[in-house]
């Protein structure tokens, strides 16, 4: 496997850059900020953007936890890349992540000058040191997964491409602000989530009324639903709709994850 580090003080814009350089260089895995992504998609790990303190994120980069590192590692074993990605803030974090996970060293390193431009950089600056905005190189719908009400923007970009023989792709990234942002968090009132449950259940052909609503959770959200049924409805057909009706709509409108909706059906009209 040839390892491949792309090196740049935090906030210059590297993992804006990453799928540029995976591309170029064919690179189909990369290491960032403790996740293992695959085609844009998370295979492994935790992100350390998720970690509520600065320090917390840097040892989730880094891999110092046994069991994250291990769920790496065993996924790099499984898919067996032949090129990987590391990103990182200093050769001395790149290698340290490569020995973390039991790989050889470097094989080519890769400064954030030599494929982003000085304005590239100093917006990147600009943004992170201003706005706290962070850059991972996974489209929103996977990113939901791990980052429950923290998103700000999605960003879709037209990269060159020599290695698949086109002259532009477009490519998907997600904005967020971490937990640990100087900005602060936000949040979204029970009854708005209520509200969205209301309306979205009451749409679904074959139910009548809700008439309770709880839920449970900050990033994994439980919701705890009674309600009616129309008399003669298939009441296994109709709370297999209500369900996904409801947690498609909480998800698409706040961004949260919907761990599970359970549904009690206390009347028939």
């Amino acid at each position: 496997m040839k390892i491949y580090a792309l090196v740049g003080v935090s906030g210059t814009g590297k993992s804006h850059q990453a799928l540029n350089v995976a591309i170029n260089e064919g690179i189909h895995f990369i290491i960032d900020d403790g996740l293992l992504i695959y085609e844009r998609k998370k295979v492994a790990g935790y992100s350390a953007k998720k970690e509520r303190t600065y320090m917390g994120a840097v040892k989730r980069a880094i891999f110092l936890d046994s069991e994250h590192r291990n769920e790496v590692s065993e996924a790099l074993a499984l898919y067996a890349p032949d090129k990987l990605l590391i990103i990182g803030t200093s050769t001395r974090m790149v290698e340290r992540i490569a020995q973390r996970l039991g790989l050889h060293g470097i094989d080519q390193f890769i400064q954030i000058e030599e494929v982003s431009t000085e304005e590239d950089i100093r917006l990147a600056r600009f943004y992170r040191d201003t706005q706290g905005k962070h850059v991972i190189p996974l489209p929103t719908v996977e990113v939901k997964k791990d980052f429950s009400g923290y998103f700000q923007d999605t960003l879709k970009l037209l990269i060159p491409n020599r290695f698949l023989n086109k002259d532009h792709i477009v490519e998907e990234k997600t904005v967020i602000r971490p937990t640990f942002s100087y900005l602060g968090n936000y949040t979204i009132s029970n009854k708005t989530i209520v509200d969205i449950v209301k309306y979205s259940g009451s749409m679904v052909k074959g139910v009548s009324t809700i008439t309770r609503v709880k839920t449970e959770g900050n990033d994994d959200l439980i919701i705890d639903i009674e309600c009616g049924f129309i008399l003669g409805s298939r009441i296994h057909i109709v709370a297999k709709e209500a369900q996904k009706a409801i947690k498609m709509a909480v998800e698409e409108m706040t961004q949260l994850n919907v761990k599970a909706i359970n549904l009690t059906v206390k009347i028939l009209t």
